[in-house]
């Protein structure tokens, strides 16, 4: 029984060992999107404030689906968010 447990400990330290590697090559990757998300959702917050001091009825809402768009596409998510909320207010 006990070296059934040492076994078992000794393989989740290799699998563990194995995903710190394998994270490390993407991490760059998983940082960039979501300093875009947490850029992005800023962004929304203040061109929704923007909006409303203005007097243009609409905002572009803070959702899962909208960080997604803005984390994956950046600048360009923004825009077409933006962009869909003005066609809608045609």
């Amino acid at each position: 029984m006990e070296m059934k447990i040492g076994m078992l400990i000794l393989a989740g330290v290799c699998i563990l060992a194995l995903a710190i590697g394998f994270l490390k090559r993407k991490a760059e990757i998983v940082l960039n999107f979501f300093v875009r998300t947490l850029l992005g959702l800023m962004a929304i917050y203040f061109i929704n404030m923007l909006l409303a001091e203005i007097g243009i009825q609409g905002a572009v809402g803070m959702n899962p689906i909208s960080a997604l768009a803005v984390g994956s596409l950046g600048t360009g998510g923004l825009a077409l968010l933006y962009g869909i909320l003005f066609y809608n207010m045609l």
